[in-house]
């Protein structure tokens, strides 16, 4: 059975002081006004994943104003046919701590319990921006087939932090470097075999399916296609380039400084040189093939977050995108204004409204 959850309370976390929802495995459809909270709900279940959810904020963010009190999410996830206990809290702005069943837990071991990926407005600009924002895309869907990528990453940017420090105070003793660009090439190659492994997994969903939205074509690419292939090739790429990094204050080789390359293969354009549509159509594409991939590869799709995702597609789209989620047998969260958005659905969903009055919110079945 796919994993799902069954139950989630939230309290004094972002506009809500206590919410208490009960659902089953069905999609799940939130509308109401904007503003009264429905991506509010969705990142709390994005924080059954490791990480800082959906927006990528700090605990002290998340926690209900004026109150500032703290937050506690918790609820109950179906993993395998088995009901597991999920609790994340913060108190006084201190970074979130996880329990499984009870006992205190580090994040990354949510990793290999639920995998969740979501799609949100922020990301609309994803082809036509930043690097960074690329490779956090290409990382978390990494992170949903390796769930030891994410440690991967946290010993290889510690590693980076400290030699770039001695990289600013100009440390020339070769000594202080070589344990740290061992560390580095390690975690690094890990890094990017598992990013790899996961676009041949994407590529192969995406050849697998028809579907109504487009396909593209995607690559990993470097600064002057200067990414070694391996640990030992790239701890002596990083020993070679210390007086390079030096220079910059900053090691200007590694998995840090890839790229995601996107192509809309139909047309062979580049996907930043696409319509706002056509950008929204392949994220879409690239959200429904790393989930078809995931049931192959574990036999269950992972739960999926929807923001405002029905507003912006036609009627058409709209009911194929539903059809898809259906077929997958995923949970998908999904946000919008309105109930007539998903009216295609029909009994294949679970609907609650969410309203705020004098500030209060308010969840209900609908």
């Amino acid at each position: 059975m796919p994993s799902h959850l069954t139950r989630l309370k939230l309290s004094h976390f972002r506009s809500h002081k206590h919410v208490a929802m009960t659902c089953d495995a069905r999609p799940v459809a939130l509308f109401g006004d904007n503003g009264a909270g429905k991506t509010n709900i969705l990142e709390a279940v994005s924080l059954f994943s490791p990480g800082r959810g959906l927006r990528r904020a700090s605990a002290e963010d998340m926690t209900r104003r004026p109150e500032a009190l703290g937050w506690k999410i918790s609820g109950e996830l179906h993993v395998e046919g088995r009901p597991r206990e999920i609790e994340s809290q913060s108190e006084n702005g201190a970074s979130r701590q996880v329990k499984v069943d009870g006992k205190p837990a580090a994040q990354v071991a949510l990793a290999k319990l639920a995998r969740v990926l979501w799609l949100i407005p922020a990301m609309d600009r994803l082809w036509i921006e930043g690097a960074d924002g690329r490779r956090r895309f290409l990382d978390r869907m990494t992170l949903s087939f390796f769930p030891e990528h994410a440690q991967a990453v946290l010993d290889y940017e510690k590693a980076m932090r400290e030699r770039n420090r001695l990289l600013k105070d100009q440390v020339r003793d070769g000594h202080w470097y070589a344990a740290l660009e061992v560390q580095m090439a390690r975690a690094g190659a890990v890094i990017h075999g598992n990013r790899q492994a996961t676009l041949t997994r994407i590529a192969a969903a995406q050849a697998e399916a028809e579907t109504a939205f487009p396909v593209s074509t995607l690559e990993l690419t470097a600064p002057d296609d200067d990414m070694p292939d391996g640990e030992e090739a790239l701890r002596t790429a990083l020993a070679n380039s210390r007086s390079r990094d030096m220079i910059v204050g900053r090691a200007m080789i590694g998995p840090h400084r890839t790229d995601l390359h996107a192509v809309y293969t139909a047309k062979g354009t580049l996907a930043r040189d696409c319509s706002t549509g056509e950008q929204k159509a392949l994220l879409i594409s690239l959200i429904l093939a790393n989930a078809r991939a995931l049931a192959n590869d574990i036999g269950s799709p992972p739960i999926l977050l929807l923001d405002e995702v029905a507003a912006h597609l036609d009627a058409a789209r709209r009911a194929a995108l539903y059809d898809e989620i259906w077929a997958l047998g995923a949970q998908a969260w999904m946000t919008g204004t309105g109930a007539e958005l998903f009216t295609d659905l029909g009994d294949r969903a679970q609907r609650f409204e969410v309203s705020e009055t004098a500030g209060e919110s308010r969840v209900a079945p609908a």
